[in-house]
């Protein structure tokens, strides 16, 4: 192994080594001990020197593999910028459609779903420098869908150092965007109309998030009405399906940080597998091919640099926390009728 004299000087200021193998795909020191913050520093070590260190405590035994740390090319913010007004342009121009020819709704829905996608992204952002992970900004993704937009992504670009960092990073984007989405959908809903359904219209299932606020804004409506949905209330309810779908603890989603940050990668699989699952049964076909290729092409999420460290007690009352913003934001696909 290259440099193994320099590794093993590195990890033996900080454990003590009883073993040492190697395997096709990297190198492992077997250490007696475990400290969070010795391991933290080492991270830091390493990485002067272009390595990248990550323990897991496998069969009894502190475990520190090596990987080579691969340089990641500069962010160039141009691109975030001409991506941004182009997805401006986009939804501008679903909204407007949405709003049937009203151009002022239709400016009003691309603000407000660009405001709850944007603040989603963000803070992922803050969350990755909070915890000194390098990021870039967020990518907009404009699109010729119905809503203008695929929604956007931050590239994360050095690796996740823990648990509460991989934790953090996967909880805030959906915590904050529905925080964002809840008044859009209750200014949208009070905005909407009750009008008789039509053949060849949407019909919209409602997540039960949706349900309550309608229950006490529009709570009288008849058989054979529906609630014609302002352009406010559309980007609203997308910023719901937003939230769930990135929930769904399926590999590298946001809620599959979440579920890797508590669990072992194998159980992580199996949630994964029953996240898919679900996805198909609600109906959302693209979604669930989407993940279904995730799992395939990345077959298992490696979780943070150290495996080995715990969650806070604050982090496991907020997982209750995602779970229930989880399930109240599911929804089937709508349909036509």
């Amino acid at each position: 192994m290259k440099d193994y004299y320099l590794i093993e000087e590195y990890i033996s200021r900080y454990f003590n080594i009883t073993e040492f193998y190697t395997s096709p795909e990297t190198s492992f020191f077997i250490v007696d001990n475990y400290n969070q913050k010795r391991f933290s520093k080492l991270i830091m070590d390493l990485d002067k020197v272009g390595y990248i260190p990550f323990i897991e405590y496998v069969k009894g035994r502190y475990t520190i593999g090596i990987a080579s740390k691969e340089e990641k090319n500069k962010s160039k913010i141009h691109i975030n910028i001409i991506l941004f007004i182009a997805t401006v342009i986009t939804t501008i121009f679903a909204g407007y459609n949405v709003a049937n020819g009203n151009i002022w709704e239709g400016i009003a829905f691309a603000m407000a779903l660009l405001g709850i996608i944007g603040v989603h992204e963000t803070a992922h952002y803050y969350a990755a420098r909070k915890h000194n992970i390098k990021s870039t900004l967020p990518y907009f993704i404009p699109a010729p869908t119905f809503i203008g937009t695929f929604g956007a992504v931050i590239n994360i670009k050095s690796p996740i150092p823990d648990k509460s960092s991989l934790f953090d990073l996967g909880f805030s984007g959906p915590l904050a965007g529905i925080i964002i989405a809840i008044p859009i959908l209750i200014i949208g809903i009070y905005l909407s109309k009750i009008t008789p359904i039509i053949s060849g219209s949407i019909i919209f299932y409602p997540p039960p998030i949706m349900g309550i606020i309608m229950y006490f804004l529009k709570p009288n409506i008849p058989i054979g009405y529906e609630l014609q949905l302002h352009p406010l209330a559309f980007a609203g309810w997308v910023g719901i399906i937003i939230t769930f779908l990135n929930l769904m603890p399926v590999a590298f989603l946001d809620g599959g940080h979440i579920v890797r940050s508590l669990f072992n990668e194998k159980i992580h699989r199996i949630i994964s597998i029953i996240g898919v699952c679900i996805t198909l049964l609600l109906g959302w076909i693209p979604m669930t091919i989407l993940m279904i290729l995730i799992l395939v092409l990345n077959r298992k999420h490696p979780g943070a640099l150290d495996n080995v460290s715990k969650l806070t007690v604050k982090r496991k009352i907020m997982a209750i926390i995602m779970l229930i913003i989880f399930i109240v934001c599911l929804t089937p696909v709508p349909r036509f009728i």
